[in-house]
């Protein structure tokens, strides 16, 4: 690996006075690519990624429908009055896939990739630590204990909206495909049969504490999800760091969509049961305009990183296993750790597959890079004004 020199030589230092450096895909500062460079192009995508891309949507909505029609026996158990919620569910596929295909098709991205996943499924990785995926999966994508480092109140606020979501996930999706069923043999109950693809899992009696968990569930997201939706609305709101860089599409439209879900599912609730079913079609319109669109903004917004957020935990992984054979980079100047050698190499990869003339920056902390950029403008820039 070759090392940038140091501040005497003036040819091969950062451009002075080009303020502050890009982030690398570590979090590091960086130098900034040159003019005309890649950076220009970011927002491009090629039309043959778009091609892949569009093949891609196309073919996971179709094996979505193929799976509802045939885990539904045929359609026999699909509820038309959820034929909304079932079409929106099949954009959603076909965006998740076109973004996801789109996203992977970058250098940075591809490399993420492929190391993440290929960490998840390595043998070799699960003979070293065969219970360090577990954990992961159980900190990293189910507790997120890295938010607690940040703000416990922000960790407790992304838990309630993280479980929330889950819960009503896995609720609503398998009933709007007609996977799931609810059947009474007297018509009218208390006694009901959970169906899974027309087979018989568990029977219940709707007054009793099961059966009121079986149909109330979602209700049990939604209180889950306001709180949780509402800490985040009013910090975007207050705070002056949040308020700095957030934008209306990106960062509010998603909480304020959860927050109508919510409130509008359990009047739907409160209606039923209070209101003898007043103002009940109207609720259900609005609950299903909101969750239509919610399902469509998920693979164009915020909440993409849902679907990213797995191959995250086998970049982890991969870094876990590094440090666990003793694979630690140190700082070509300090000596210090920066990381482990693996990804320290991948990511010199991914700045050479970028066309960044800069990868050998990633050997050095930020320390030294700030301290060899400012002796670089001394050399450079401030000796002309002597």
């Amino acid at each position: 690996m070759t090392e940038p020199p140091e501040a005497s030589d003036a040819a091969a230092q950062p451009t002075p006075g080009a303020g502050a450096a890009p982030q690398s895909a570590t979090g590091r500062a960086t130098d900034p690519p040159p003019a005309g460079g890649p950076s220009r192009l970011a927002g491009a995508v090629p039309k043959s990624v778009t091609g892949r891309a569009t093949a891609a949507g196309v073919i996971v909505s179709l094996l979505l429908v193929l799976a509802i029609v045939l885990g539904s026996r045929l359609l026999e158990n699909f509820d038309s009055a959820l034929l909304p919620y079932a079409v929106a569910t099949v954009f959603l596929a076909f965006g998740v896939a076109y973004r996801y295909t789109v996203w992977v098709s970058a250098p940075g991205a591809r490399r993420l990739f492929k190391k993440g996943w290929g960490s998840l499924f390595s043998a070799e990785n699960f003979r070293k630590a065969p219970t360090a995926l577990p954990k992961m999966i159980a900190t990293y994508l189910g507790f997120q204990k890295f938010l607690g480092a940040r703000s416990h109140a922000r960790w407790a606020a992304h838990q309630l909206i993280f479980w929330g979501c889950v819960l009503a996930a896995l609720i609503t999706f398998p009933l709007t495909w007609g996977w799931f069923t609810f059947t009474s043999g007297t018509g009218s109950g208390p006694g009901y049969e959970m169906r899974i693809w027309g087979f018989k899992i568990i029977g219940f009696d709707s007054l009793d504490f099961l059966g009121w968990l079986m149909f109330h569930g979602l209700d049990i997201a939604a209180v889950l999800v306001i709180p949780g939706a509402s800490y985040f609305l009013w910090r975007r709101m207050k705070d002056r760091g949040a308020i700095t860089g957030q934008r209306f599409a990106y960062d509010l439209v998603p909480l304020i969509a959860l927050i109508v879900i919510s409130v509008t599912g359990l009047l739907l609730t409160f209606s039923s049961i209070f209101l003898h079913g007043g103002g009940y079609e109207f609720l259900a319109i609005l609950h299903m305009v909101s969750v239509v669109f919610t399902l469509i903004y998920i693979p164009f917004g915020k909440f993409f990183h849902i679907v990213q957020r797995p191959a995250a935990v086998g970049m982890q992984l991969f870094k876990y296993t590094g440090r666990q054979d003793d694979q630690v980079f140190s700082c070509r100047r300090c000596e210090e750790p920066i990381d482990t050698a693996p990804y320290v190499d991948n990511l010199r990869g991914t700045m050479r597959d970028l066309s960044l003339g800069f990868d050998e920056w990633a050997e050095y902390c930020p320390r030294c890079k700030r301290v060899l950029r400012g002796s670089a403008y001394l050399s450079q820039v401030k000796k002309g004004f002597k």
